[in-house]
């Protein structure tokens, strides 16, 4: 039986992607490894050598433990979690990328709304990335809304999409699109959906990706 693994830095992530894996790939399995502290090592340092290491050590975790592709969901940690396909001897994949690419091909304004600093950098590189890839010419504006994952710890997760989803409506005018770079800020999605512009979230763009690249659905 094919298995997704994912790597974590928020428990409220298992439910919603074992949820998308359940319904997209019904029979499959999921593993999952949660590590909050690789998220904060790289809000206050960045991807450091020792904090590399123990990204490592997590995705050799979930190999060894039968995921045949792996889905690191952190945006902040995602970037280097993608170039260890060739170590782990499985594709490892940042939840991202689909998302990146699905908004370069929307539009040349692109609105990146992130709630972690550490997430705009690596985000701003994959959407550049992406727009040389597609051979298009971007311009990424940032929607900073850090004042909202305090809401996102504290596990009040309505009030955070709130918070999410009010920053990005009064960013939205004169954008193309509007990127939520976190998967924590899918749920503001809904909220936004009488905008005239496409608002793009990574969840379930990652896990059909994931299936993807492990094999059809049986």
């Amino acid at each position: 039986m094919t298995t997704i693994g994912f790597l974590h830095t928020a428990d409220a992530h298992v439910a919603t992607f074992r949820r998308l894996r359940e319904e997209l790939a019904p029979g499959w399995q999921d593993l999952h490894v949660v590590d909050p502290a690789l998220l904060a090592g790289a809000r206050r340092e960045g991807i450091t050598a020792e904090l590399a290491g123990r990204i490592d050590a997590r995705l050799h975790e979930l190999a060894d433990r039968g995921a045949d592709v792996i889905v690191c969901t952190c945006s902040s940690l995602g970037g280097h979690a993608e170039l260890r396909t060739a170590d782990l001897g499985v594709p490892v994949l940042r939840a991202d990328r689909p998302m990146a690419e699905a908004a370069v091909a929307a539009g040349r304004r692109i609105g990146v709304v992130a709630t972690v600093d550490s997430t705009l950098g690596p985000t701003r590189a994959l959407l550049g990335d992406a727009a040389a890839r597609a051979g298009r010419q971007v311009e990424l504006v940032e929607v900073r809304c850090p004042e909202a994952f305090a809401l996102f710890e504290a596990g009040d997760f309505t009030a955070y999409a709130q918070m999410v989803a009010q920053r990005a409506r009064a960013a939205a005018p004169g954008l193309d699109v509007l990127v939520l770079a976190q998967p924590s800020a899918a749920p503001a999605a809904p909220l936004l959906s009488d905008l005239p512009i496409p608002v793009l979230t990574s969840p379930r763009t990652a896990v059909s990706r994931a299936i993807a690249e492990a094999g059809p659905v049986l």
